[in-house]
């Protein structure tokens, strides 16, 4: 089908909307890049593309703050089968100086589950040796995930790119904290559960996240080795950018050169916004991109996204309307973690519930 809207849009027409809350709305937004220095690259301008944001992105977000008082954050997925200790230590240095984070990101083809354990395994000592990922309270290594060309689980109808159907179960028994791949339409891997946080567990068929259970105060559900929590971006139809003058656009939460964050996508983003069941008043913002190289870099590092974070500092963190909260992926899961366990007031004082970051500023 078109856009794979026949896994998706009757999820999107079937909505309900949410309940409106009280008090102030604390809006959680995390930029998760698909960052691959590496794409249609050679190593000298790999670290050149990363020296760019070095340079251009600590500037552009200094003068911004959220209810917090923190800084716009950006989170760095990058590709460990790329893993070159040189770029590692040049993105390290990029997010001591910005606030930001590095998860992993694996692309791989005709894989068991065990070539793909070693692999994560690898990654995760690769990333750690950097002073990267994150902790849990017994020291434990914890990452936060994105699958190369969306196939998560074995995804794909033609079975490409992974081969492993129990990814779920591997992802966490390696110490994975949350997956960020969704969405993922155009792609026929998207699944058919949209605009929501849940879990999901193998279920010996390819795509088993395209079911799960939604998160939920009190719920005491949580990622163990045989679920996985599921953090996914907005879904649904732009109407305010029509093509051909009449069809509505998707929109998918995707950061590009030619579609920057304009004020109606901000708009249509609170409204698809996932929340944990129970607390309308917390909504998970999740935007992806490809910073990593330059078509999108001339949005990331340039006036559109200067523009996008003084539109949500002057528009969304009133302190009574709205409490805005710049996150990386793993505040926003601690976020979503501590909403389970029934926390409430401000948001952003659950930025280290459960996971700690090991980067030293």
């Amino acid at each position: 089908m078109y856009k794979a809207l026949d896994l998706w849009l009757p999820a999107y027409l079937r909505r309900s909307r949410p309940a409106t809350p009280a008090g102030v709305t604390d809006i959680m937004l995390a930029v998760c890049d698909h960052f691959e220095p590496l794409h249609d690259a050679d190593k000298a301008t790999a670290i050149a593309r990363i020296r760019r944001w070095q340079r251009e992105f600590p500037p552009l977000i200094e003068q911004f703050r959220d209810a917090d008082g923190i800084r716009p954050r950006h989170t760095f997925f990058y590709p460990v089968e790329q893993y070159d200790a040189d770029l590692l230590a040049e993105l390290a240095e990029l997010c001591r100086r910005s606030g930001g984070e590095v998860e992993l990101h694996l692309h791989h083809e005709d894989d068991t589950a065990e070539r793909l354990r070693q692999k994560l395994e690898l990654g995760k000592t690769n990333l750690a040796r950097h002073g990267l990922l994150a902790r849990d309270a017994a020291g434990g290594v914890r990452y936060g995930f994105i699958h190369g060309n969306w196939a998560l689980a074995n995804s794909h109808p033609q079975g490409r790119s992974c081969g492993v159907t129990d990814e779920l179960t591997v992802l966490a028994e390696t110490g994975c904290y949350a997956d960020f791949t969704m969405p993922s339409a155009p792609s026929p891997t998207q699944t058919r559960i949209i605009n929501s946080i849940y879990y999901a567990q193998d279920s010996g068929r390819p795509k088993s996240h395209d079911t799960g259970e939604l998160a939920r105060v009190d719920s005491k559900l949580e990622t163990n080795n045989s679920k996985l929590l599921l953090v996914q971006g907005p879904l649904g139809l732009n109407w305010a950018r029509r093509k051909f003058g009449f069809l509505p656009r998707i929109e998918n939460g995707e950061v590009t050169g030619v579609n920057p964050p304009r004020p109606e996508r901000v708009r249509i983003w609170t409204r698809l916004a996932p929340r944990v069941q129970g607390r309308p008043d917390s909504l998970f913002i999740k935007l992806h991109t490809h910073g990593g190289i330059e078509r999108d870099m001339a949005t990331l590092l340039a006036a559109p996204m200067r523009d996008f974070f003084s539109h949500l500092t002057t528009q969304y963190n009133d302190g009574q309307k709205y409490r805005l909260h710049f996150v990386t992926a793993r505040e926003m899961v601690n976020i979503i973690h501590a909403a389970e366990d029934g926390h409430s007031g401000n948001a952003g004082a659950f930025r280290n519930h459960r996971y700690q970051s090991a980067l030293k500023p």
